[in-house]
């Protein structure tokens, strides 16, 4: 089978899975899971699955997926294509002017990267290889942590997953600086020896992260995640590093190849995390983790989504190997355990994605049919 092929389908399909106990941020509050998956097809019958970013606001899973269905789908059906950065190349310079014109290029980014991943898939499965080979990897086992750990409830939560098998968390922080001192603490109880890292979802002043810090540093954190709002002034976060006693970690919220350009060529990040469903996809965010890894800043993937965007995750991580850990949401989701394959196999912290070809799993969507929107 030949490396180039042509596109026959594209197809964006939006599920929404209403949670019993909302995912609390200090930005505010998820009362369902959505999950935008993408089904692309070429001439010869192969297929390949993605998914696009698709959290916030609430109404937005849907809308991404209409772009990937009546806007970015005409543009590539019936095109022949000689690997997935060539379609890239296309949706993304042939939508500039409109992504700037609707003022939409957020979504219009999550959806293109949606499809950047089913096209990897497809592309490893013509080939008859996992994608975390095809993408250069050496071992396919990897580390992994459990996040999405809320205030209320940390301690049952992170107990939880250490029983699945995690032995690294990651609890949310930015509420009231009382409450999250205590769920530090108990979480370092329970994690023990192994990793505990903090996500304040850019939920702090400056001057109030300058304040948590020293109440931070007794926590031997792996990182603290996006203290302050992503786009602050260089200035504060160089503040922040200047002060901090534990690696400051950004990426999911930057998407230009400028500003990680920016990122890395300076020492305030030390863990960089881009999302390859929300900016980028596999076109550029595999030599952007090569990057990072090249100037000796730590690369660990962000996620909070569906199934298929993590085990693509996954085998970015695998890819590009290192010391790197992958992002397992603690929180119930069926839209991401069915999908997920291997990730869904934590042993003692690890996690190790199998041989077969593209992602190494044919999603079965109709076990979830009942949450479908679009």
């Amino acid at each position: 089978m030949t490396d180039s092929f042509t596109v026959r389908s594209i197809e964006g399909v939006c599920f929404r899975y209403p949670l019993a106990t909302p995912v609390v941020t200090s930005f505010g509050k998820m009362l369902n899971r959505p999950a935008v998956f993408v089904r692309v097809v070429d001439e010869d019958g192969v297929e390949g699955w993605g998914e696009a970013w698709s959290n916030f606001p609430a109404p937005g899973a849907e809308h991404r997926a209409r772009l990937i269905n009546e806007v970015l789908a005409p543009g590539l059906v019936g095109r022949k294509l000689e690997n997935p950065a060539q379609a890239f190349e296309v949706l993304s310079k042939g939508t500039e002017v409109l992504a700037l014109q609707c003022g939409e290029p957020g979504p219009f980014a999550q959806a293109i990267s949606g499809i950047d991943l089913a096209l990897w898939d497809l592309f490893a499965r013509r080939r008859n290889l996992p994608l975390w080979r095809l993408l250069g990897g050496q071992s396919s086992k990897i580390k992994v942590y459990a996040s999405g750990i809320n205030p209320g409830g940390a301690a049952q939560t992170a107990e939880a997953a250490l029983k699945r098998g995690h032995r690294a968390l990651k609890l949310k922080v930015g509420f009231c600086a009382e409450t999250d001192i205590a769920n530090l603490s108990a979480l370092l109880t329970i994690v023990g020896a192994g990793m505990l890292a903090a996500d304040a979802n850019q939920g702090w002043s400056v001057d109030q992260a300058l304040e948590m810090l020293p109440r931070l540093s007794e926590f031997n954190l792996r990182w603290l995640e996006e203290p302050i709002r992503a786009d602050r002034p260089r200035e504060e976060w160089r503040k922040l590093r200047a002060n901090a006693k534990m690696p400051i970690a950004a990426g999911e919220n930057i998407s230009s190849v400028e500003d990680f350009e920016a990122a890395l060529g300076d020492d305030v990040l030390g863990v960089i995390q881009p999302d390859i469903a929300k900016w980028g996809g596999l076109t550029v965010c595999v030599e952007l983790a090569r990057q990072i890894l090249r100037v000796g800043k730590t690369f660990c993937p962000h996620y909070l989504g569906g199934g298929i965007g993590l085990l693509a995750s996954a085998h970015l991580l695998a890819a590009v190997g290192r010391d790197g850990w992958l992002e397992v949401d603690a929180n119930d989701n069926p839209l991401r355990d069915l999908f997920c394959g291997p990730v869904a196999d934590v042993r003692e912290g690890t996690i190790e994605l199998n041989q077969n070809p593209g992602l190494g799993i044919v999603p079965d969507l109709s076990a979830i049919e009942r949450y479908r929107s679009i």
